[in-house]
């Protein structure tokens, strides 16, 4: 018996469940069932009410096809009927898992008080809060759950893989069914930044095609369909070592499987695998060669058509060594790799050069406003005097100052992150900043309109008017997004202050044309220079357009195609009637930026979780 806590890991799959015992000294063994590393997670619900697992459920399928459940692993809100009594999938999933507990307490000679569960990448907090029911039920201690691509990549890791910190790999899981991520390799850990799923592309679907290959007659039913599924199952796996077997078939002549049967079989569901992977790499905002590589692991990624598909997408594969056990020992070693849970990721420190984006909108807010206090346009006599001001130069100093604003809280709440050692998400940290910085922009707002009605002398409505309304859509999308910061569970690929930091090239473009337009509608009309000043204002105004345009579309050639007419619409409104809807128009791009940026990290990057 070795010394130390033993630690237990048990990968409980959809159609196999592996497990490892491991041990502090770095030795451990794969639990046998039957002589067999996996173990079926079928389970069959005797007459007498005891539940059969694993091989000897499927040796008694056959019999008493109608209590047989050869995928017990559901959603958490599903009930089964089994011979015309609903059944509770927890219990099925707990049976299995008390097998396995058994054998390994045999197997360690010691209580277990170590263990660990590899779950899906995709699942939400319903399925991970159900499955630490079921190994309550199966009698385990309270697990601590990894997923299953993180535990992969610390048993690359614990293999001697070098990743550096900030490389990109993807794990290609496929078992009975698929599931493709992409991981980042923080300072701490692994972060998962997108992650796909497909049920119909894995083991299962082959199985289906192969059987429909090699039949003729209609599809088995009741016992004879287990019965013949075992046998291709078993002929399946054998093919890993040997070019062609025979397969016995239940009232039917025995026909013989090879590779090339398989293959036809296979490739359809190979095909969709291959697709899976380039989404899931596209959906974390990469492409295949910005990662370090692509693990294949499961029962299914030891066929060799599977590395061929995915080098025909453009996509060079790695097989890991003992695929179907790479998950569990994994987990079993992530004490030494990862032992944050997935809410505790990584944030990026962000560079220094994400200063500008702090700076550079803070002194285009100053200049601008600066310019509105001392240029009016007085009318009238000195008792009757009315000030000509530009309004949209206001609004515009007041939406920078937003932005300045919740680009300093983002980058300050991503440093902070990355510094406090408490067990809180990055996104808490983020979403505080974000919503103590947009407190910060009203309140400065506010103050612009507070000063410049004390200074030009005139009630402060028009003035709260043209720097509070114009930045309100900005402030309830910067909200949103701060509630989804604090309620997501990963970062976003390059950290939050990246994802939240405004272009500069439209902060610099949209504040310089507006001074000119400013500077052509106040400065002194000498006969002489009527025609500069006017031009310098309408190129202003194509500044300012063009900046609008630059705020809201990322994409060069669409900036080129769109800022075209939108830069001649306000050249052609610089005027002071029109100044208002100048500012107006870019208060409403930055607005928009801040949907796509939500819409962006919402939407895009992530399966919806069950």
């Amino acid at each position: 018996m070795r010394s130390g806590q033993t630690r237990l890991a048990i990968d409980y799959g959809s159609a196999d469940t592996t497990a490892v015992l491991a041990w502090p000294d770095g030795t451990w063994t794969p639990l046998l069932f039957d002589g067999e590393p996996a173990l079926p997670s079928a389970v069959l619900l005797s007459e007498d009410g005891t539940t059969v697992t694993g091989h000897h459920a499927w040796r008694a399928a056959p019999a008493t096809p109608h209590r047989f459940i050869p995928h017990p692993r559901q959603p958490s809100e599903q009930r089964l009927t089994v011979a015309d009594t609903d059944v509770d999938p927890l219990d099925l999933v707990a049976a299995t898992l008390r097998h396995v507990a058994e054998q390994a307490h045999q197997l360690a000679g010691t209580g277990i008080d170590d263990v660990r569960l590899v779950v899906p990448a995709g699942w939400g907090p319903r399925r991970r809060t159900w499955m630490r029911h079921a190994a309550h039920r199966a009698g385990l201690p309270p697990p601590q759950l990894i997923d299953a691509p993180t535990a992969v990549a610390g048993h690359l890791l614990a293999t001697g893989l070098q990743l550096p910190v900030g490389a990109y790999i993807a794990v290609c899981d496929v078992g009975a069914t698929a599931e493709v991520s992409v991981l980042r390799r923080g300072p701490a850990g692994f972060e998962v930044l997108a992650t796909l799923a497909d049920p119909t592309a894995g083991g299962t679907a082959i199985d289906d095609a192969l059987t429909t290959t090699l039949t003729t007659n209609p599809p088995a039913t009741g016992g004879q369909r287990w019965a013949m599924a075992a046998s291709l199952r078993a002929g399946k796996h054998a093919l890993t070592d040997h070019p062609a077997v025979t397969v016995p078939l239940p009232d039917a002549p025995a026909v013989v499987l090879h590779t090339g049967l398989l293959d036809q079989a296979a490739q359809p569901v190979l095909h969709r695998i291959a697709h899976l992977t380039t989404e899931a790499i596209t959906a974390a905002e990469l492409t295949p060669r910005d990662l370090t590589g692509v693990y294949c692991v499961g029962g299914t990624a030891r066929l060799p058509l599977l590395a061929k598909t995915l080098t025909d997408a453009g996509i060079t594969p790695t097989l890991v060594d003992q695929p179907t056990l790479a998950a569990a020992r994994g987990a079993a070693d992530t004490g030494a790799t990862n032992t944050t849970d997935p809410t505790t990721t990584d944030e990026p420190i962000p560079p220094v050069r994400r200063a500008a984006a702090i700076a550079l909108p803070g002194f285009a807010s100053l200049a601008l406003v600066s310019q509105f206090l001392l240029t009016p346009q007085w009318r009238g006599s000195l008792m009757y005097r009315e000030a000509i001001l530009n309004w949209g130069e206001l609004t515009m100093a007041a939406v920078f100052a937003v932005i300045a604003c919740l680009s300093a809280g983002t980058v300050l709440a991503s440093t902070i992150a990355n510094r406090t050692t408490t067990p809180t998400s990055p996104g808490t940290h983020t979403g505080t900043g974000i919503l103590a910085a947009a407190s910060l922009g009203v309140a400065v707002s506010g103050m612009y309109a507070v000063v410049g009605s004390l200074y030009v002398g005139y009630p402060v409505n028009s003035f709260l008017r043209w720097t509070l309304l114009p930045i309100t859509p900005t402030i309830t999308a910067a909200a949103v997004m701060a509630l989804i910061a604090t309620r997501q569970w990963r970062t976003p690929a390059g950290g939050w202050s990246k994802l939240l930091a405004f272009p500069t090239g439209s902060v610099i473009t949209a504040a310089a044309g507006m001074l000119l337009i400013q500077y052509s509608l106040t400065a002194d009309r000498w006969p002489h220079l009527l025609l500069w000043i006017d031009l310098a204002g309408r190129a202003g105004g194509l500044l300012l357009g063009i900046g609008t345009v630059m705020a809201v579309v990322s994409q060069p050639i669409l900036r080129l195609i769109l800022s075209a007419p939108l830069a001649v619409i306000t050249a052609a409104l610089v005027s002071w009637p029109a100044s208002g809807i100048l500012g107006a128009i870019y208060a409403i791009a930055v607005t928009t930026w801040w949907l796509r940026q939500m819409w962006t990290h919402l939407l895009r990057p992530h399966q919806p979780q069950q």
